[in-house]
């Protein structure tokens, strides 16, 4: 009776809530991993986590573009709803990500979690709208972009600048030194944090223009220079996995690998999806997706379901046990009983909806059909033409009906 009441209470004690690591590339092309048919780029970690996770095929981000992109992955919301869909965030941008929104980090806050943003932010610039305002515990990196309006906005005060927090430890920013840099301080948070809950969202610069990487990565890859700043973000995610993994912590930690857009750099690819960043064809909104958690995402599963960024925000809100805000519309979806591999799972999104560069409404998802919406409708089947090429609205005018 003893033996059997001390089971009892063993298995009626809570699993801890796992940590959660996202790892967002920056202009990353949905072909550009070894796990989705790149031929020239090798990715022997991300197809490592693959192998030992899942891959998402019809992954899906909320624009073909930076900052409504990231505004959604941390509001689980399409960025319109939030007053983000309108282009990118500059330097001289007045306004950013509102205090008022409830972000992913603040609502893991609550659980308990501490919360890191490393790398890239593009989401405000001015003080209310900083990381460390909007639920993070510690930030370390760029506020901004390094293409070339940044760097004439920054001229006159030494270049581009790299903060931890709000103090600025470096100037200019150098496009070569940041992923090794965003890698060694996740590895020290992590390090630092192994003891609690932690969320560590690092969001790596590469490859937006302009490209850069370390003299021990240059000229090793046959895809050239943007191949050899993907194998470093390979190897970067590599060194979070094994450190991971010799800290114990992976049984205890789910870990996202995507992109917040289509590719946008000379030499990355979509293939065989159509278009690229800025388009919201396939190519520019689709994106890849590996994810990986032992013990809690399945190895080796390849799931063409329809998932979301924005489906990160209630599913990792879930798994930590915070509830979600009741005051406001959340358009992402609970996705763990498909990432999970429970039996039957399905997608829950009835519809997919692809807003533009100034958050226009221009295309529409639901099943394998796709309704390009202007200037006139043009109707794909997905499941039969990834790559958009065959209008099929001819014929099947009761689907086009039932999109628009």
């Amino acid at each position: 009776l003893l033996a059997a009441v001390l089971a009892w209470s063993r298995a009626s004690e809570a699993e801890p809530p796992p940590n959660l690591v996202i790892i967002f590339a920056d202009d990353q092309g949905y072909q550009d991993l070894g796990c989705y048919g790149s031929a020239k780029i090798h990715t022997p970690n991300i197809d490592r986590m693959a192998a030992e996770g899942m891959r998402l095929t019809d992954f899906y981000v909320a624009a073909p573009l930076c900052s409504p992109s990231r505004a959604a992955l941390l509001t689980g919301c399409y960025p319109r709803r939030v007053g983000l869909g309108n282009w990118v965030l500059r330097p001289d941008s007045p306004k950013g990500i509102h205090p008022d929104e409830i972000t992913l980090p603040e609502l893991l806050q609550g659980q308990g979690y501490t919360c890191a943003c490393i790398g890239k932010w593009h989401l405000g610039f001015l003080p209310p709208f900083r990381p460390t305002r909007q639920g993070f515990d510690y930030y370390f990196g760029l506020l901004h972009n390094l293409d070339t309006f940044e760097a004439a906005h920054f001229e006159d005060s030494g270049g581009v600048p790299i903060l931890r927090n709000d103090e600025v430890v470096k100037r200019p920013a150098d496009p070569a030194e940041l992923t090794e840099l965003y890698t060694g301080e996740a590895l020290r948070f992590i390090s630092e944090n192994k003891d609690r809950p932690f969320f560590l969202y690092l969001a790596h610069t590469m490859a937006h223009v302009p490209l850069g990487v370390s003299e021990r990565f240059r000229g090793k890859s046959a895809g050239g220079l943007y191949g050899d700043v993907i194998e470093c973000l390979d190897w970067s995610t590599g060194q979070i996995l094994e450190t991971l993994k010799k800290s114990g912590l992976d049984s205890r930690t789910i870990v996202v690998y995507t992109s917040d857009n289509g590719p946008g750099s000379r030499g990355a690819f979509a293939l065989p999806l159509r278009g690229r960043k800025l388009t919201t064809y396939e190519g520019g909104m689709r994106v890849p997706c590996v994810i990986w958690g032992p013990g809690r995402i399945p190895a080796g599963r390849v799931s063409s379901e329809l998932v979301t960024s924005m489906d990160f925000y209630p599913t990792f809100a879930g798994l930590a046990g915070a509830k979600l805000p009741d005051d406001r519309v959340i358009d992402g979806k609970d996705v763990w009983p498909l990432l999970s591999g429970r039996d039957g799972a399905k997608s829950p999104h009835e519809a997919f909806f692809y807003h533009g560069n100034f958050g226009e409404l221009t295309a529409v998802r639901a099943g394998p059909w796709k309704l390009h919406l202007n200037p006139t409708p043009i109707l794909y089947n997905l499941e039969e033409d990834i790559g958009e090429q065959n209008n099929v609205t001819r014929g099947r005018f009761d689907v086009v009906q039932q999109l628009r």
